[in-house]
């Protein structure tokens, strides 16, 4: 049986749009107050205000979470503003894909920066206010949710770097699961296939259209599929801890 969210408070990355928006508006039906984190102040207030239009608790925090500073305090304003942190979703990311030979060295940057280095801050920083949650809670247990990809599991020619940080998420969200779990704070790898969500807009064009040629033939899923996996990962009771989860669309084959 699922355990609302009543009570508590959760922080979601790249809450702009796509699994990071439709994943605020599922926690905070689930009653939790919802801090949304990126970089576009116009789009973090419109979903605010869809959340609060529904009875809801947002607040909007403009950062990158590539950056440690803005990383750190975005973690700690959540917890100050809200009283308190149950939940953490490190959704931001970016795919940048295509061929090593040539490959602009400034997308390979920004991929670790946003893919590895923002996991690894927000994460740093939530961990003491997640313990702290888990012990003197409402529901006794809080939650670190790290989306990964499909790509954390099988590399492809052309993917490498963007591979590259996935597995990097994969190896860490586990050496944390085993850290934590005598503590209850839980830790949780969501590994999606092929989402309808402005993720591979940001390619060169003509690496957007290899992407668009590979899935021509492939229902893909909605960025609300993989929040609502999200929202069942975080409403287990306290003694049930889902450790990871790949999601693809039906028919997608690899």
């Amino acid at each position: 049986m699922a355990d609302r969210l009543n009570g508590t408070v959760a922080l979601i990355t790249g809450a702009s749009s796509g699994i990071g928006a439709a994943t605020g508006l599922a926690l905070a039906a689930q009653g939790a107050a919802v801090a949304l984190v990126a970089r576009r102040a116009d789009r973090l207030e419109e979903l605010a205000g869809k959340i609060r239009g529904q009875g809801g608790t947002a607040l909007t925090l403009v950062a990158d979470v590539s950056d440690e500073r803005q990383a750190k305090e975005v973690v700690e304003r959540a917890a100050t503003e809200l009283g308190r942190l149950d939940t953490l979703v490190n959704n931001a990311g970016v795919m940048l894909l295509g061929p090593a030979a040539d490959a602009p060295l400034e997308e390979w940057r920004r991929m670790v920066d946003v893919n590895v280095l923002g996991v690894l801050y927000c994460a740093h920083a939530a961990l003491p206010h997640l313990v702290r949650a888990a012990a003197d809670g409402p529901r006794q247990v809080a939650d670190m949710v790290n989306i990964s990809s499909v790509a954390g599991r099988v590399a492809r020619s052309g993917s490498g770097v963007y591979n590259l940080t996935k597995h990097g998420v994969g190896a860490f969200s586990e050496s944390l699961r085993q850290e934590f779990a005598g503590r209850h704070v839980r830790v949780s790898l969501v590994e999606p296939g092929a989402v309808e969500t402005e993720l591979a807009g940001h390619n060169r064009p003509q690496i957007q259209e290899q992407i668009n040629q590979r899935f021509s033939s492939v229902e893909r899923m909605q960025a609300e599929d993989i929040a609502d996996a999200i929202s069942y990962i975080v409403t287990r009771p306290r003694r049930v801890a889902v450790n990871e989860l790949l999601i693809r669309p039906t028919e997608q084959e690899g």
